[in-house]
């Protein structure tokens, strides 16, 4: 046996350090994918897995926009598949994915735990009221609940780009 040194694996990169910018939590149905059969402005019908879904070139622009702002992230039943079936008709890279399908709590803890602190924004057709408002003086922060059969506005983008969620520095014991 030949007692050639043993071939070893080149160390992983290091740890990206965490973004400045905070997470926005972004639902597909009733937010990206407007439940009305008409929705104002212009939408475009695509067949994914079955479903008509209605997609808006505005929105791509509105979320390319925010990605200059925030970490996109996905919060939505369609989990993973959001990455392979809606992010391309919107022109956006793969995006974290938070699980919230099937959980008891909704969607609301599981975007807590995965925000593990940093601040965030949320945008969703089905905010539970009391989500909102244990939300509503924090800075860290936002919470828009969209009409379902609209979806994501202009206003909405406005507001998220006009006061972002910040993060909170606790003050230092001693």
């Amino acid at each position: 046996m030949d007692p050639s040194p043993l071939r070893t694996r080149p160390a992983p990169p290091p740890p990206a350090p965490l973004s400045d910018r905070p997470l926005l939590y972004l639902d597909v149905d009733g937010v990206l994918n407007p439940v009305c059969p008409r929705p104002e402005g212009e939408f475009t019908s695509h067949q994914v897995h079955g479903c008509s879904v209605l997609i808006s070139a505005r929105h791509a622009a509105w979320l390319r926009e925010l990605a200059g702002t925030y970490q996109l992230a996905w919060a939505t039943t369609w989990e993973r598949h959001a990455n392979h079936c809606i992010a391309p008709l919107l022109g956006l890279p793969e995006l974290p994915v938070v699980p919230v399908r099937g959980q008891p709590t909704g969607d609301w803890l599981p975007i807590v735990r995965h925000a593990a602190g940093r601040p965030f924004a949320w945008v969703d057709d089905a905010i539970p009221e009391p989500v909102l408002r244990g939300s509503a003086g924090r800075r860290d922060r936002l919470l828009l609940r969209v009409d379902p059969g609209q979806g994501l506005r202009r206003s909405h983008v406005d507001r998220l780009l006009r006061t972002p969620p910040l993060r909170i520095s606790l003050p230092r014991p001693g």
